[in-house]
Parts: C-alpha cells; sequence; structure tokens
C-alpha cells in the first residue's frame, strides 16, 4: 500500500508540535507502508521525501495563496497512491484534491482548528479565509479524521456538526522515550546562557497566542525567590507578535523577573537537556489540542504545570505526573491576574517540594512511555488506512 503524507512541516524545517508528529510517525510508518512524503519548502535528497515550492507567480502572494498553489503540485504528485494523508489546513485543499482526481480514500489528521484560533487572521491576514475554507471542505469530504485528543474529537463535532461522528476517530500524539530521556549534561544550556546553580522553570513554544506566554510572564515577578524562568520561543506568527513580546519580557525582568529569553530554534540536545535540567515545566496555553512539549518534559522526568484546557489533561495527570490550573474563561482567561497568580502557586508548590517534583517526574517518565509510544500509534494510524482499503467509502 502506498500512502503519501503531506505536510508543510518536514526536517529540517520543523517549528511547531505537527510538524514532530509528522516527523515521527513517518519513521515508524515506513516501516508497515510504501511511505511517501509530500512538504513544503523544496526538495530533499531522500528519495521518498518530495518538496515542493509554491510557484514562481505567486511570489510576493498572500502566504495563504501560496500555501494553495504548493497544494496544487502535490495533488498532482499524489498520482499513484493509495491513500493521502494531510496535517493541517497547509496541505488539506492538497488531500482533497487527490481524493478526487484520483479516487482514492483522504484522511485528515487534525491538530488545531481554524474556527478555534481567531488570532491567526493576525498572521495570514485576509488569507484566514482562505486556509478556514480549506479545513472546513477537507474535514467535511474525508474519509476519516484522525483527531489527537478526545477534547480534539469534541472540538471537531462542534466546529463542523455536519460530519459524521464515526468518521472520526481519536489517536493521541505521541513521544520518543529513546530520543527524550533525562540528560544530566549541561554543555548546551551554558551556551544558551542558562545558569546551572539555581531553581529552574522552562518553557519550550512557538510565539503564538495560543501558547498563552505572556500569562506566564505576568507570573514571573512571583516565582519564588532566586528561580529563573528560561523561555525558547521561536517561529513569531507575526514580527509585531516578537515586537510585543520582547517588551513584555523587559517588563518582567523590570519588575524582577530573572528571564533567560532564547530566541532561536533549540536541538534535539538542547531541548532535552534544558527538559532535563528544570525543575518544572511550565505550559501556559490558553488552546491545545494536546501538546507534545508536555510530554517530552514528562519523558525527562519532569513535573508538569499546565492550563488544564484541550487535550492537555490527558496527557498530564493532576497530582500525579503534573498540576493543572483552570483557565477560567473560554479561549483567554476571563480574569488574567488571578490566572497567573493560580500559575505562580502551582509552580512555586513544585518548587517548595523537590521530593514531591522528582516523584512526579519518574511517573510522568513512566506514563510517557506506556501510553504515548509512536509505534503503537503508527499501528493505530495503518489501521485507519487499512480499513478503508478493505471497506472503501470513498465518496
Amino acid at each position: 500500500m502506498r500512502v503519501d503524507l503531506l505536510t508543510r512541516e518536514y526536517p529540517p524545517y520543523v517549528y511547531g508540535g505537527a510538524g514532530v508528529h509528522v516527523q515521527q510517525l513517518a519513521r515508524q510508518l515506513r516501516q508497515l507502508v510504501d511511505l511517501r512524503v509530500q512538504c513544503f519548502d523544496g526538495p530533499r535528497p531522500a528519495p521518498h521525501i518530495m518538496g515542493h515550492r509554491a510557484p514562481t507567480d505567486l511570489a510576493g502572494a498572500n502566504g495563504a495563496l501560496q500555501a494553495l498553489g504548493t497544494d496544487l503540485a502535490m495533488a498532482a504528485a499524489a498520482a499513484g497512491a493509495d491513500v493521502v494523508h494531510s496535517h493541517t489546513w497547509y496541505t488539506n485543499l492538497a488531500g482533497h484534491l487527490a481524493k478526487l482526481l484520483y479516487g482514492i480514500p483522504h484522511v485528515v489528521t487534525a491538530h488545531s482548528l481554524e474556527p478555534l484560533r481567531p488570532w491567526k487572521a493576525e498572521q495570514l491576514g485576509a488569507g484566514y479565509a482562505l486556509s478556514s475554507f480549506c479545513e472546513r471542505v477537507a474535514l467535511l469530504g474525508a474519509d476519516r479524521v484522525i483527531a489527537v485528543s478526545d477534547a480534539m474529537r469534541e472540538d471537531v463535532l462542534r466546529c463542523y456538526p455536519e460530519l459524521d461522528p464515526d468518521r472520526v476517530v481519536v489517536i493521541h500524539n505521541g513521544v520518543d522515550t529513546d530520543e527524550f530521556a533525562p540528560d544530566p549534561d549541561t554543555a548546551e544550556l551554558r551556551r544558551l546562557g542558562v545558569r546551572t546553580d539555581r531553581p529552574t522553570v522552562a518553557c519550550v513554544a512557538r510565539l503564538t497566542l495560543q501558547k498563552g506566554l505572556t500569562h506566564l510572564l505576568r507570573a514571573a515577578p512571583h516565582l519564588a525567590p532566586g528561580t529563573q524562568l528560561v523561555l525558547c520561543v521561536s517561529a513569531p506568527d507575526t514580527p509585531e507578535i516578537a515586537g510585543q513580546f520582547a517588551a513584555a519580557v523587559r517588563e518582567a525582568r523590570g519588575l524582577g523577573a530573572d528571564v533567560v529569553y532564547v530566541e532561536e530554534p533549540l536541538s534535539r540536545s538542547a531541548a532535552r537537556q534544558l527538559l532535563s535540567y528544570a525543575d518544572v515545566f511550565a505550559c501556559p496555553s490558553v488552546y491545545e489540542p494536546l501538546g507534545i512539549v508536555n510530554l517530552e518534559a514528562m519523558a525527562c522526568e519532569t513535573p508538569v504545570v499546565a492550563t488544564a484546557v484541550g487535550g492537555i489533561p490527558e496527557v498530564v495527570a493532576d497530582g500525579e505526573t503534573g498540576l493543572l490550573v483552570p483557565l477560567g474563561g473560554d479561549g483567554e482567561p476571563a480574569e488574567p491576574e488571578l490566572f497567573a497568580k493560580e500559575f505562580t502557586l502551582r509552580i512555586n508548590e513544585l518548587l517548595a517540594d523537590p521530593d514531591r517534583a522528582r516523584r512526579m517526574g519518574r511517573a510522568g517518565r513512566r506514563r510517557a512511555a506506556e501510553h504515548f509510544s509512536w509505534a503503537a500509534i503508527a499501528g493505530q494510524v495503518h489501521d485507519v488506512y487499512r480499513s478503508m482499503r478493505e471497506r472503501p467509502e470513498v465518496r
């Protein structure tokens, strides 16, 4: 069976959770099917990876329109596939067109939903209407929609009530517990300017409003004295958001917070060292279908303090592998100051009890290994492919 995975992100150009997901899933699926990966950002050296660029005639056009131009090339290259599997709105239309052109099943993995990310209009401008169109057409026409959490499945059916619930299945994201494991080395941390002589709270995220990073900065001046907050934040949605965040960092420092701001994307070794060294990993997201980075922290035996939104409670077992903080609002906390205070209290609670934090860290690694292995997840995805080949439902 030939399967074409359609994705915007693929190494070496990975900046978010969806890219990590596709990279790890592809590694496992290659053992099960004849896998081709179609991605953005131009050619790759491996023969099974086809990298595409937007047509030159669209240079300077809206970014969403450029993505649609790339989708056309992807759909053409999918000739001969038995199944196409698209990830994120950037490639959803390519999968839908391939389904129509070749009469093959289209699987969509829903990593997020455009109706629940209105702030993306700041990044895409009028292209947000195009991204929303691509997602809607693809999800309603898909033969299967894979939601990365139970909460995500509920969001899919709420945003797209026309969708047949029987076509929506849940297959969680995963983590490579060989790649992410406790690492005592600190060479990468010293290079990044992270001090290794004080309590540390770490946060690794894309610079987008959904990650709730300004709420964490609001909490930073109230962390236990002597604590450093390491923010590894890259890939801003817009230059304006980058500027606003830098100003918020300066403001937090002015109020006495010890903030280390790392703007470069982390290498795997640097991420592993930081997650292993940190006393607490903080995830203040206001929208998070699952949150792979929480799994990565847990695999490195670090307790997590996170917002109780989306699929996070399906990953972080409250009181066992970390602590959850209610958002107290829909999409944003109704009382931001109260939310920041509650987030600080939970972090300080673990900083004040290192033995409890270590127990949570060990429990987190066990949970990551037992419930979120990529091999098991790839097997579930393969079962979805086989079910459609055995009982075709292409419409």
